[in-house]
């Protein structure tokens, strides 16, 4: 059976770091928050983002607007939140309400605040190889690879999933580790066989346990990204975790594994972003573990 991945503790861990960082130094971070419109999942996940800014020391900020908020108002409180000295951080809470154009919205905001690594500015710097503020979900995924202990270096990973949030980035951060990536998608031919020949794999299709058991290779790292409510109200990864555990050497379940790590990597990007504007893009920034 497989060793399981846990996200919790380990996003735990990173939090107590973060906690003890921010107190060492007298950091006064601050994260804003905007939410539009009152989508019941947004408002939790806003939620659980604000309690864990509070529990490591990042001032929230928090921006609630009305659902009937117009597309040049929340522009003019990004801009106003871009000259916010004691804003190091915006998140724009997605989806937005159909009158407002979600990718201009995103694309306003200051790269050096855009802590959820969207902006096209970071995800440029990430393919360039260059510095910046990296997308938290691919982050968390590769801190969790490496909790394992497995080297990343020449092994066969297999990402499903070419989301501009999930799939892309990570395939950019795993070939940065010198793994040999496969992208796979709706269109890829034989996906068992894809999947059969990797030692890792980071599923993040959003089908639930859509990849079998079967598929997975003896001894295989398997990150399942996807997170799917059944009718019944239980959660499933698009990983068939019950089966995969039987082959894999390592597996994060779902809820537990991925989830919290995206949390923790938001935290994370916010201090960095906080110590950026005191420094510049120039300067090396490590993604300290």
């Amino acid at each position: 059976m497989a060793n399981l991945i846990d996200g919790k503790a380990r996003a735990g861990e990173i939090r107590a770091k973060l906690k003890e960082e921010i107190s060492r130094k007298k950091m006064t971070p601050g994260l804003a928050v905007v939410l539009v419109g009152e989508n019941p999942a947004s408002e939790v996940y806003v939620c659980n983002k604000i309690k864990a800014c509070n529990e490591v020391g990042i001032k929230s900020l928090d921006n609630k607007l009305p659902e009937t908020t117009s597309e040049a108002e929340l522009l003019k409180l990004i801009e106003k939140l871009n000259n916010d000295k004691n804003v190091h951080g915006i998140l724009v809470q997605l989806p937005l309400p159909k009158q407002i154009d979600s990718e201009k919205v995103l694309n306003a905001i200051d790269p050096s605040k855009d802590v959820d690594g969207f902006h096209p500015v970071n995800l440029g710097r990430l393919l360039s190889g260059q510095n910046g503020l990296r997308p938290c979900t691919p982050l968390g995924v590769m801190d969790l690879i490496d909790s394992t202990g497995v080297d990343i270096k020449g092994k066969n990973a297999v990402v499903v999933g070419r989301s501009n949030i999930v799939g892309k980035p990570v395939a950019v951060m795993l070939l940065e580790r010198h793994a040999t990536v496969t992208v796979c998608h709706s269109r890829t031919q034989d996906l068992p066989g894809v999947v059969r020949n990797a030692d890792i794999v980071v599923a993040a299709i959003g089908k639930p346990d859509f990849i079998k058991g079967a598929w997975i290779k003896k001894g295989a790292v398997v990150i399942d990204v996807g997170i799917n409510r059944l009718e019944g109200g239980k959660l499933t990864g698009d990983v068939d975790f019950k089966e995969a555990s039987k082959n894999a050497a390592w597996i994060t379940p779902v809820p537990g594994g991925v989830g919290p790590m995206t949390i923790a990597m938001l935290l994370k990007n916010t201090v960095m972003s906080y110590e950026l504007m005191r420094k510049s893009f120039s300067s090396p920034i490590t993604h300290h573990t």
